[in-house]
């Protein structure tokens, strides 16, 4: 159950929301500018305006909404076909998704709110797959399964409705992004799927209103939820044109993993995965390891560990303590020592350039002393 306060934070987001010409860029920031969100209607003009890009205008349009009986009737609605809401100041929102571009200002859920930030990978693909496709979605996402992986996806015909029965069936968690109102499921034959998702500990979500219909227009911007959430995203089969290479685009924007299964040149429904994996956009799948080795995760045996970020804690002296380095190669191995540093970030903590750092990382990397993943984000040995 959620208390009055968190009630009420919600209420106000919600009303921010309905406000015209604020728009959801606004709203976060309005949402995210106050210690206190449920008491953003008693700000003054002055407080509203303190939160950067309020100006004049988006002041006076939430000091003049007076519609609180269409933010109730939307909770109440909400209430009746058993759903919440998630707004992104609250705990429950996957940081993942928070660390986005543009996430969500809030969202509608069924399910379980855990499964939005269980670790986990999107399976995507046509609503057409060969028979090559659905056998190859459902053994990959078995396999990820059973590493206690989470299965992203949009409940849409084709790949997407296979990943979600076979993560159902190995008896995983899953999650299903709409591209309409939560009470408005599409498609519909997919309806026994997403009750199975709530019941068995996952969730279905969406950040369209309430009766939304399911629009073409939908589905690409639902897409960036699909990867935002995910720690990488596994293209089973995709032509050039489509959703899939939509997500993939987004994936990279938002510096996530991204995966394809490789086809024959005869298959033109394969012909973006190909494109992707020659481009160099993605990394080529021919086993669930292809995909395993390049999460930010530790697998030990069957389990999945920490982030690796954290596995730092253990105690041991580092290798590179009874090396001989120079100056530079020191510092970078004793930050390195605290926490893994992305390149970039890592050149702001130290003061050398990014084309200076990445030269002495590969030399200690050479030296069995720092390990690189994904992304340029180096860690310690």
């Amino acid at each position: 159950m959620h208390d009055l306060k968190s009630n009420e934070r919600t209420r106000a987001i919600l009303a921010l929301s309905l406000i015209p010409g604020l728009g959801d860029h606004r709203v976060k920031k309005l949402a995210l500018g106050f210690d206190d969100p449920e008491k953003i209607f008693s700000k003054s003009k002055t407080e509203l305006r303190s939160v950067d890009g309020i100006g004049e205008a988006s002041a006076l349009s939430v000091l003049s909404f007076k519609d609180w009986k269409s933010v109730d009737e939307i909770l109440d609605a909400t209430e009746k076909v058993k759903a919440q809401i998630i707004t992104i100041v609250d705990d429950a929102y996957p940081r993942l998704l928070r660390q986005i571009y543009d996430p969500p200002a809030l969202f509608w859920i069924k399910g379980n709110p855990d499964a939005l930030s269980k670790p986990g990978v999107a399976v995507i693909g046509t609503r057409n797959p060969s028979p090559y496709g659905k056998k190859t979605a459902r053994k990959i996402t078995t396999a990820l399964v059973e590493k206690d992986l989470c299965i992203f996806s949009g409940l849409a015909y084709g790949v997407d409705g296979i990943a979600h029965q076979a993560a159902l069936d190995a008896d995983g968690v899953t999650v299903a992004v709409l591209g309409s109102g939560i009470d408005m499921l599409y498609p519909r034959e997919h309806t026994d799927i997403a009750n199975q998702i709530v019941k068995s500990g996952g969730a279905v979500i969406t950040e369209f209103p309430l009766g939304t219909k399911p629009d073409s227009g939908n589905f690409p911007v639902r897409n960036r939820i699909v990867s935002g959430m995910s720690l990488g995203v596994f293209v089973v089969e995709s032509a050039m044109q489509g959703g899939s290479m939509i997500t993939a685009d987004l994936a990279l924007d938002q510096n996530r993993e991204v995966f394809a299964l490789p086809h024959t040149i005869e298959n033109l429904n394969g012909s973006g995965c190909n494109f992707l994996i020659k481009s160099g956009s993605a990394k080529l799948v021919q086993s669930v390891d292809d995909i395993l080795v390049e999460l930010p995760l530790d697998f030990n045996s069957d389990q999945i560990n920490e982030p690796a970020s954290t596995t730092l804690n253990t105690p041991k002296k580092p290798l590179w303590r009874d090396l001989d380095l120079d100056d530079e190669s020191k510092l970078i191995c004793e930050n390195l020592e605290k926490q893994d540093f992305q390149i970039d970030d890592l050149s702001d903590e130290i003061g050398v350039s990014t084309s200076k750092l990445l030269v002495a990382l590969l030399q200690l990397e050479m030296q069995g002393l720092v390990s690189q993943k994904a992304g340029k984000i180096f860690s310690l040995k």
